[in-house]
């Protein structure tokens, strides 16, 4: 049996086996990519060792997760609930790959978002970690998607033309002769046409910004009819009355920016972890929420770290796959 210590005759291997890892939680692989892994791991047991011991590494990071579960309610709930879901392809691939009953719990749900959870393997459209897309649909319909977002198209052809935001960031331009476009998002729906639009669904919480036109927001708390500049937010209970926009902010990352005014460190480097491959995990409660006011162009995240480092004068050490530890 491979051991670590044997690992260290291994260096190549072992670096190999860090990058599998690296790109089988970059929350983008494709079939051809499982494929490949599979023939990599079976062409040598130490192949297989190897790539135990670089997820033995970033399992280390337990305690870090298990204080995210504990100071995130909505992460905490997604995580008892994606424990009894059965099992589908792809994350049986990982449990096996990974091997041993823990490491198929790994694979069951992402406790610092290294990889994509489960109800998002499904999705028609997904964008990987730092990736934008458009996609062109019936009728002209524009769908622009911001990084780790996922989409899956629903309804019939007797229907309105529909998708389902599983989660992330999209803006929807819906031309004057296309017919009714609907998207869901959570518990609500939102209906639109002749119109351009944004929907944020993150945490179980849903924005709606209408930038042209007219969309109507439908959700079990009520009913809400934007025009541009207006939005409203709901979650799984209530929905909020109708609001001003911030456009500069809504449009930002359509220009590779992100655009925070007085906002909760906590709340910027969750923001930045959805452009940045790996997890930055901020350490100790006295810093969540010291204000940031800032415009972090997402080309430079790795910059904005180190001034976000030396501003609050954080020190940083760094993890398997990409993580970051600040403290």
């Amino acid at each position: 049996m491979t051991t670590p210590e044997s690992l260290a005759n291994l260096p190549d291997v072992l670096k190999d086996a860090q990058a599998w890892v690296r790109k089988l939680t970059s929350g983008h692989v494709s079939e051809w990519e499982a494929q490949a892994f599979r023939r990599w791991r079976d062409a040598d047991p130490d192949h297989l060792g190897a790539f135990q011991e670089a997820a033995r590494q970033w399992r280390l990071l337990e305690s870090a997760a298990g204080r995210v579960l504990g100071t995130h309610v909505e992460a905490a709930r997604y995580h008892r609930k994606t424990l009894h879901r059965p099992r589908l392809g792809r994350r049986a691939f990982l449990g096996t790959a990974i091997g041993g009953a823990a490491a198929a719990g790994i694979a069951a749900y992402s406790p610092l978002g290294l990889w994509p959870a489960a109800d998002q393997w499904d999705a028609d459209y997904r964008t990987a970690v730092g990736e934008q897309r458009e996609v062109s649909l019936e009728d002209r319909v524009t769908v622009a998607m911001n990084t780790r977002t996922s989409l899956r198209r629903v309804g019939g052809p007797e229907q309105a033309f529909g998708l389902e935001l599983i989660e992330g960031e999209a803006q929807i331009e819906v031309p004057d002769d296309a017919g009714l476009v609907r998207l869901n998002a959570g518990r609500g729906r939102v209906m639109a046409r002749a119109a351009s639009f944004e929907v944020r669904y993150l945490d179980g919480r849903t924005r709606v910004t209408c930038l042209d036109g007219q969309v109507s927001v439908e959700h079990p708390a009520g009913r809400r009819l934007l025009l541009a500049r207006q939005l409203a937010v709901y979650d799984s209970r209530n929905i909020s009355e109708i609001g001003a926009a911030d456009a500069d902010s809504a449009a930002a990352w359509r220009r590779g920016e992100m655009v925070f005014r007085q906002t909760p460190l906590h709340a910027v480097l969750e923001e930045i972890n959805r452009y940045r491959p790996g997890r930055v995990v901020l350490m100790g409660e006295a810093l969540r929420d010291k204000s940031v006011t800032a415009r972090i162009k997402i080309a430079e995240i790795e910059t904005a770290l180190l001034q976000i480092q030396h501003t609050f004068d954080l020190s940083a050490r760094s993890f398997p796959a990409g993580v970051l530890v600040l403290s």
